[in-house]
């Protein structure tokens, strides 16, 4: 009896990838960042590349050390990037500084469609940039985005709102909306025992809703979110279609981990989830 060695015919047909890049902080535990990032498109079939804007020493429990690159550094690395590729889509994280954000904004012609994630809140719903840095998100990044994703902690610094209902989470996406990007999606809210989140674009405001998933592994979910929603345009969906798919892919992702040990803090979701094969 012939035996299949795994040379040929268990090998997918071989297709070009498209490719999409991340511009966020590192997490050498593995669950958030550059690490989730890179899961996630990874998880969608695209070919992830990336610039780090921040090395950090970090588990479940917390973030021990943190050194950021300087802005040259980072316009080094989106360079040598996309004079090599040809990038589809573009998803930002935590860029700590001005600079940071000066080197993507001064780039975005070159970067596809952008997925700005305004990494400007703790888990705890404390401010982690200053002032300057969040006006350099409005002023720069904004207005070339083609959606932004804040939580709700984001959404209340940037607004002013106090998002604890339905409508207020419509009205801050709508207030965020006049800043510049093409879209907004307010994430995180929670309405009894729903989640909610609300995008928000010329077309009108669409609330998305799912039922809550008891699990404290929710680390990465917002990086995953906007990474998914940037492969999900890489790979041809229009918004709409690519929050669905993304919201989706971090539910199934939440499931996937809930019963998790991992670490001995808030663990990470499961990229791979819609991957059963695989295990």
């Amino acid at each position: 009896m012939a035996v299949n060695d795994g040379s040929e015919s268990d090998v997918r047909p071989s297709m070009t990838p498209s490719t999409v890049l991340s511009v966020a902080g590192s997490d050498s535990g593995g669950n958030a960042g550059l690490a989730a990032d890179l899961k996630t498109f990874a998880a969608h079939g695209v070919h992830g590349v990336f610039a780090v804007t921040l090395v950090t020493a970090q588990d479940t429990t917390g973030i021990a050390a943190a050194v950021p690159m300087t802005a040259d550094l980072i316009a080094s690395q989106i360079d040598a990037v996309t004079s090599d590729f040809a990038v589809a889509a573009t998803k930002t994280g935590l860029l700590f500084t001005v600079g940071a954000i000066d080197v993507v904004a001064s780039r975005a012609s070159e970067l596809g469609p952008l997925v700005i994630d305004p990494v400007l809140v703790s888990s705890s719903g404390a401010p982690l940039l200053d002032g300057a840095v969040q006006e350099a998100y409005v002023q720069l990044l904004f207005p070339v985005a083609e959606v932004i994703t804040p939580n709700v902690f984001e959404a209340s610094l940037l607004t002013g709102i106090r998002i604890e209902r339905r409508d207020d989470a419509v009205r801050a996406a709508n207030e965020l909306l006049e800043l510049g990007p093409k879209s907004v999606l307010v994430t995180g809210l929670h309405d009894g025992a729903h989640a909610v989140d609300v995008l928000a674009s010329s077309a009108g405001t669409v609330p998305l809703e799912h039922d809550l998933i008891a699990t404290s592994n929710v680390l990465g979910t917002g990086c995953s979110l906007s990474a998914s929603i940037a492969a999900r345009l890489a790979l041809g969906d229009d918004l709409l279609a690519a929050v669905v798919a993304a919201r989706r892919y971090v539910l199934d992702g939440l499931r996937g981990s809930k019963d998790w040990r991992l670490g001995a803090g808030q663990g990470p979701i499961d990229h791979f989830a819609h991957w059963p094969e695989l295990r």
